[in-house]
């Protein structure tokens, strides 16, 4: 039996570890234990989570918190590796591009212990976001890489990543959107009338990022921008904990009106029937990129620039600079209504299973 140490510690990457513990869970061949960082410790930023999708529940919580990048990745290298050692695992599994990633593949492959990136080979191209940082080391270090795209493959190549560490097995956050579109008829009753909205009538937004919430200019624009469109039409704002922090302290949150609905961070379903009778998302999101894309909603992302080049390319996904508040505000209003081109960019909903197999013919 194969042991894989999962680490995951922040909300995209617990819904995306619930597809790969699904498809573990009915292999012969391997055993999965989770170390959950704690770097998302708000319970409505994780615990939800572990709740609703059947994650296997961690063997280690490290409980790190908050804190500056060196410090959340200080922390977890320390405990990880405490752990990698005790415990010795065959693999180590990381998603994506968090501090917990980057700390779990350094500590795995400074032990010798072969490393496994799900989302491997995305690129912004912006050396100034911690996540391009985090998801370039990690590509350098991992073992088995599986990439969620063609393009994504092409990164690799560009870097001297190929040949058989390298799969394009799809993305696991469709196969996780599959599970969402059979459950969301539960969570149809009384969200929307309990925030105020209603069905196709509403921009649901996100904002998190270290760029936008760090700049008090670019905080600003945002929730100017966001008060201005709640003019036309309400912007629901499930708000993440440092956010809500930030426009506390600049005072931004005494002048949001009414019509700007901010609510507290949801669980995957809820989140999910939020997004499915949306009318625009609008987020700095990489997940919720895609997440619009699966349910086929219109996303404007409010970067510089975008990992997922292929939305933009079909017209599902449109950037906004936040350096502009004006330009924030068009854009969102100028994609009520349209649609982009129909395509499959990634995968067939089977990626966890498919990642499965590699696992078990690694050798």
């Amino acid at each position: 039996m194969k042991r894989i140490y999962t680490i995951i510690g922040a909300r995209p990457q617990f819904i995306k570890a619930s597809a790969f513990s699904m498809a573990v869970n009915n292999s012969n061949q391997l055993q999965e234990v989770i170390i959950n960082t704690d770097q998302h410790y708000d319970a409505n930023m994780a615990k939800v989570f572990f709740d609703e999708l059947k994650i296997n529940e961690p063997k280690y919580n490290l409980h790190v918190g908050s804190g500056s990048h060196g410090q959340q990745t200080a922390k977890m290298l320390v405990s990880i590796e405490e752990i990698l050692v005790s415990d010795k695992p065959d693999f180590v599994l990381v998603y994506g591009d968090t501090n917990s990633t980057l700390a779990g593949a350094l500590a795995s492959a400074k032990l010798k212990i072969p490393v496994i990136h799900i989302e491997a080979g995305l690129r912004s191209f912006n050396r100034n976001m911690p996540e391009e940082l985090n998801r370039i080391m990690t590509d350098h270090v991992s073992t088995i890489l599986f990439a969620p795209t063609e393009t994504a493959v092409h990164h690799l190549e560009r870097e001297g990543i190929s040949g058989d560490a390298v799969h394009n097995v799809g993305d696991v956050m469709y196969d996780v959107s599959k599970i969402a579109r059979k459950n969301i008829s539960l969570h149809k009753s009384s969200l929307l009338n309990d925030i105020g909205v209603t069905e196709g009538n509403y921009i649901l937004a996100t904002i998190h990022r270290a760029e936008n919430t760090d700049s008090q200019e670019r905080l600003s624009n945002i929730f100017s921008a966001f008060a201005e469109i709640s003019k036309k039409i309400s912007v629901v704002l499930p708000i993440h904990p440092r956010t809500l922090h930030k426009i506390e302290n600049s005072g931004l949150l005494s002048n949001i009106p009414s019509n700007c609905k901010i609510i507290d961070p949801l669980g995957f379903f809820d989140m999910a029937r939020l997004m499915e009778s949306s009318a625009v998302i609008a987020t700095d999101s990489g997940g919720l990129q895609k997440e619009a894309f699966f349910f086929r909603r219109p996303c404007v992302t409010l970067r510089e620039e975008t990992e997922w080049v292929e939305l933009v390319e079909l017209g599902w996904n449109k950037l906004a600079s936040t350096s502009s508040k004006d330009e924030i505000v068009s854009s969102i209003l100028s994609a009520l209504g349209s649609v982009g081109h129909e395509s499959a960019p990634y995968g067939d909903g089977t990626a966890a299973e498919k990642i499965v197999k590699v696992i078990e013919n690694y050798s």
